[in-house]
Parts: C-alpha cells; structure tokens; sequence
C-alpha cells in the first residue's frame, strides 16, 4: 500500500493528537488531530459496513461549508475507506447535482442543510445512490458514536483513484477530473514540528484551491483557520484575533479587502505568506497588496484542476520586478508556450497557449476519453486553453484565455488586460469584458463594471481612464454598470451570461 495524503493525519494524530488542526471561524468550532482521526475512522466503519462501500466505489461530498468540520472528516473518511471522494459544490440545483451524481456513479452521499435538500430533489434521478448520511442536528454525531474507533485503511495504491473533482463548467457542462493518488498532492508527507502558526483560508472546500487546504497547513506545520463566508470586514478581524501568519486569497476577494475602510489601518503584521490564485490579478491590485505586506511574500500562483499540483514559484525580490509574472515553474512541472494550430513552440518572449506537464502525474477526465483526448497530448502535455509567454529568464506570464481573446477590427485584445486598466480606477471594484458582435469590426469591446464601495461611476471619466492606460483598438465602446457580477457557485465571473445581457440589445 502507498503512502497516502490520510497518513498525514495519522502522523499528526500521534505526534501531537491534542493540538487543534482546523479551526471553523464562523462556527465557533475546532477539531484536534485526534479528534477528526477518531471520527474519520467511525465513519470509515459506517461507509464500509452501511453503505457497503468497495475500493473505488464513488462517494458524493455535498456537505454545506457551514458544517465545515464535518467535511474534512467525511473526506478522509472516504479515502480510508478506499473510496473515491466526488466532492460536489454546495449551490448547485437538483438537475445540477443529479447529472454530476450520475457521471460519477455514486453509490453513497454525505449532506446535509441546503445541499441536503437538494439531493433529495435529484434522488428520483439518482438510481445508483443507495445510501445517503446527513450532517444536521445531532444525526451525524449520533451516526459516528455508534461505530467502530479503530483506525482502519483499505488497501489502495498510488494508481487508484482518490477524487473526481468536477470543473466548474463556465464555458459548459461540467467535466470530471480523475485524480489519483499519486498526483492528488506537490508537498509530501513528514513529520514536520507543529508550533501553532495558523493558515487563514475562505475558499469553498469543494474547489481545488480549497481542497489543497486540506492536507497543506499540517504539512507546513501549521494549523487550519477556516471562514466559510468571506466577508472583508469579519477577513480583517480574523487576522488581528487569531494572527495566521498565512492566508490564501482569490483576486475578488484582494478587490474587496482593497476597498474597505479597514485596508489602510488593519494589524495584517502577522502575514508573513499571503498566496492569490484561481483567476488572473490585476497588476494594480497586486501592487496595492505588496506596498500594503511588506513584510510578507506575496505570491501570484496559477493553476488549474485539470494541471494537479502544478505550481510556479516566484522568488523573493522578483514580484514586483515582474508584474503580471506568476513565477518560474517547479519541478516536476513543465511549461511549453506554442501555437495553437500547430502546437509549435514560438519564440522567447512571445505570445501563445500554454502547455502544462506534470511527467507521471498527468490526470484525465473521468469516463470521456474523448475529451481527455482533445486536452491532453499523447505525450502528456496538457493544453490548458490560457495564453501566456515566458521571458527569457523562464517566468511565466498570464495573458488571457484563448476563448477570451476579443478579435475587433483584425486586432486580438486580452479581456485582461481592458479588466485591469478599468480595476486600476479608484470607482471600479470589480469588471468583467467580453467581446460583443459588429457588424463592421467583427467584435466590438464592452465592459460591465461595478463601483466601489461609497464611489460613483462616471462614464466619460472612467473612458477618459481607459484612453489614457489602454490603446485605441481596446478600449470599451460599451460600458455597462452593474450591482454585482454573474458569478457561477465557485465566484467565477459567467462571461457567458453578460453576453446576452439585456443592456447590449439595444
């Protein structure tokens, strides 16, 4: 049997078993090492015995991030019963949920609250679900106090499958990536010294920024803090109370704590790693935040579930240096910028789609060869469908998605980069560009954007902005002021939903 993500827990159970590994802020709730060991090994019992849970038997996650604790614990439950964990997102609807059940073939479910709900709306789609274990009230507690305490792994390999982690399906329908054990984690396991230094997380467990959260805080030696809402104001107070010394942010979220009144007083001195990934940031945003921490490494990560473990490194020094710049890649990553007709490399410096390898740790799409085919080379080059460039010292730079390069006039303009130019104003919190049909130019560039907390938009003076940080060819010609930003159940922007906006047909 390989040496498993679970066996971190077991490491820390015996080292340190008393010591708090997560606290859930919101919830006023903690489990010690000991604690969730016990109680993953209970439910471990109740998947085998009850659900009649077999080695590679799917296991559906739709717990709500209210019951945060119970998560972690059915996760590892799921994976020492030799299961494979299908964690699904909290706010999906009954068709939803039941089409990604059904890919999946899962057989057993844990929920509870709002996605308890709706799993009983999917049931009747749901052939395969024979056993469903809810969170609420005392049911789960009184569940786990029935069952067998002994520590308990069915024998699984490296080869085997850990997750299926569904993507989030803003340019379709959602795909199922296969994870296996031997490409679910970067950072291995050890028995590391456990000070008590915390990690500040607000990502939704089910996301794969959220999923890394699991295992890596123990791993570095620290402690999970978790807030299942993010809300500026409550993000600030987390900090001064219980000081991590780090946190992970998504750019939304930088745009949100950057436009609250606490930004410039808060006590963030404990901060000494604060990590930016799931969507680009602006270059403006990232600035702000490095002159605001300068006594912690900022780092502006890319990744994507598809890549696994893939990560870039940006050195001390260089973050500011290289704006825009995600770091250089680490081994065993590999990254190749190419055309995307030919998948030639192009040259140093210029623009092209990235191509990721991570050499025997590729992943694949669950059940649709088809799709694994048209993503992945046969060599296991993954083409992730963003553009980017490396510059001559192998820095890696994020451009854009391909999908979201506006064409106006002959001319290819970078969503991103007509977003960034347009955060860069001081009434803008959030935009969101996409390219809109002309009859002359093919596409035309229209921005929706939302004001700033107690600011104002004033169109001629946000295109007077644009006409100063942006050349002709990109600057909106459609700018669209919204409350807020579609957003899909993991808060990314639904581009395809501002295109059939009721603002642009007239």
């Amino acid at each position: 049997m390989s040496d498993l993500q679970v066996d971190q827990l077991r490491i820390m159970a015996r080292a340190v078993p008393e010591e708090v590994a997560y606290r859930h802020l919101d919830a006023d709730g903690a489990l010690t090492f000991a604690q969730w060991h016990e109680r993953s090994s209970r439910l471990a019992h109740l998947l085998l015995n009850d659900a009649g849970v077999r080695a590679g038997d799917r296991v559906a996650l739709s717990v709500p991030v209210e019951h945060f604790l119970d998560w972690l614990v059915t996760y590892v439950a799921i994976h020492k019963a030799g299961g494979v964990a299908v964690p699904v997102n909290s706010r999906l609807t009954p068709p939803e949920l039941a089409t990604i059940l059904r890919h999946a073939g899962a057989i057993a479910a844990v929920t509870g609250g709002e996605p308890g709900r709706t799993l009983d709306a999917a049931r009747p789609d749901l052939n395969d679900l024979r056993w469903v274990l809810r969170t609420d009230d005392d049911a789960f507690d009184a569940a786990l106090a029935g069952a067998d305490a002994d520590d308990l792994q069915v024998p699984i390999d490296a080869g085997d499958l850990a997750d299926i982690m569904y993507t989030s399906g803003t340019t379709g329908l959602p795909k199922g990536v296969a994870v296996r054990h031997r490409n679910v984690a970067l950072l291995p396991n050890s028995e590391v010294p456990f000070g008590g230094d915390a990690w500040l997380h607000a990502s939704p467990p089910f996301t794969f920024a959220g999923l890394s959260f699991v295992y890596n805080p123990m791993k570095m030696g620290m402690r999970g803090l978790y807030l299942s809402r993010f809300d500026a104001g409550r993000w600030f107070d987390a900090v001064e109370e219980h000081r991590p010394i780090a946190a992970f942010l998504v750019p939304a979220m930088c745009q949100l704590l950057q436009a609250h009144a606490r930004w410039g007083d808060a006590d963030l001195s404990s901060l000494t790693l604060v990590a930016v990934g799931s969507a680009p940031l602006a270059p403006d945003t990232l600035v702000r935040l490095c002159e605001r921490l300068p006594g912690a490494a900022v780092t502006n990560s890319y990744g994507m579930t598809e890549a696994g473990p893939a990560y870039c490194s940006m050195p001390e020094g260089e973050v500011l240096k290289r704006i825009g710049s995600v770091g250089k890649p680490m081994p065993p990553m590999e990254v190749r910028i190419v055309d995307a007709a030919t998948e030639a490399d192009v040259a140093v410096g210029d623009e092209g789609e990235i191509l990721l390898r991570m050499t025997g740790r590729q992943r694949e799409y669950f059940n649709d060869p088809d799709a694994t085919a048209r993503a992945w080379s046969d060599d296991g080059w993954l083409r992730t469908g963003d553009i980017g460039r490396l510059d001559e010292d192998g820095f890696l730079y994020i451009v854009g998605r391909s999908k979201e390069v506006i064409i106006r006039g002959g001319n290819n303009i970078h969503a991103t980069d007509v977003e960034a130019a347009l955060i860069a104003h001081p009434s803008v919190l959030e935009a969101a560009v996409i390219g809109v049909p002309h009859d002359v130019l093919g596409e035309d560039v229209a921005a929706f954007v939302v004001a700033a907390p107690g600011m104002a938009i004033v169109v001629d003076e946000l295109l007077a902005h644009c006409a100063e940080h942006l050349a002709d060819y990109k600057r909106p010609r459609r700018l669209v002021e919204l409350d807020e930003l579609p957003r899909n159940p993991t808060g990314k922007v639904l581009k395809r939903e501002l295109a059939v906006h009721p603002s642009l047909a007239s």
